[in-house]
């Protein structure tokens, strides 16, 4: 892909190597000392350790805001096996890099535009940090406009993986938290579209932590109900998001905290039942 004038060249990081890693810091500086111009953001660095689903979210969340163009470096199980290869997938005018562990199928919420193999040299004799030695190579090249038939030849396939999908019921929907955010706020794998398919209109309940705490309203902002209270949402990314409206994590507010709720816990949306014919 060929890089207009004034094209921002950017490469986002996304690892589970901790807050204020050293690793990170590496990537950054062998970056910038391939291509001084390179704006480098960082997704996160607080993905679950070896939390392959973790980390396809957070780039769900966050890739579409980007311009055609960037460069996704994923330093997650970077380990190449018999099974699992380095590879870059292209999607939406966008390049991932990474290990393809089955993580390329679940960012790609359609058939992606190619994949390669990636079949350049490593940098170093050494096998433990291929993300430095390999994917900063590959990350630049992209980056500058290069095309991946260069760094690598087209796979003949990718590692299929899915999305933890809600179990559905004729009058009930159960899915898991997904990811708890800094404030508390829980995001579950329940989308607006299986939410309508099978509630059809009808009363529904949630229920948490106790009767008087079940939620029975989805609302479309959290300002739609007082501080403090409990709000329901379809969120930016069309998923249900259980929240208090101005609440924080550890501060007694959060949705997580008050429902007593974390990753991988079940949400259950439990509608009216049909009338019998």
């Amino acid at each position: 892909m060929e890089q207009g004038p004034g094209t921002p060249r950017i490469i986002t990081l996304t690892s589970d190597y901790g807050v204020d890693s050293l690793y990170a810091a590496a990537l950054r500086g062998a970056i910038i000392s391939r291509d001084p111009e390179v704006r480098i953001v960082d997704v996160s660095h607080s993905i679950r350790p070896f939390d392959t689903n973790h980390a396809a979210f957070a780039l769900r969340a966050t890739a579409h805001h980007f311009p055609k163009g960037t460069v996704h470096l994923i330093a997650m199980n970077t380990t190449q096996t018999g099974e699992y290869a380095h590879r870059v997938m292209e999607l939406g005018g966008q390049f991932y890099i990474a290990l393809d562990d089955g993580i390329f199928s679940l960012i790609a919420d359609r058939e992606p535009d190619a994949i390669h193999d990636i079949t350049v040299t490593s940098e170093s004799d050494l096998l433990t940090f291929p993300e430095r030695h390999i994917f900063v190579q590959v990350a630049c090249h992209l980056v500058q406009g290069g095309v991946p038939a260069v760094i690598g030849r087209p796979a003949s396939g990718w590692v299929e993986s899915e999305w933890k999908r809600p179990l559905i019921g004729a009058d009930y929907v159960q899915g898991v938290v997904l990811y708890v955010d800094n404030y508390g706020n829980l995001i579950t794998n329940i989308d607006e579209r299986t939410f309508k398919e099978v509630g059809k209109d009808r009363p529904f309940r949630i229920p948490l932590k106790s009767i008087r705490m079940d939620v029975n309203r989805i609302h479309r902002h959290y300002g739609a109900v007082p501080d403090g209270e409990r709000v329901a949402l379809f969120n930016h990314m069309g998923l249900l998001e259980i929240a208090i409206n101005n609440g924080a994590q550890g501060a007694g507010g959060g949705a997580s905290q008050l429902f007593g709720l974390k990753t991988d816990s079940s949400v259950r949306i439990e509608f009216e039942p049909k009338p019998s014919a």
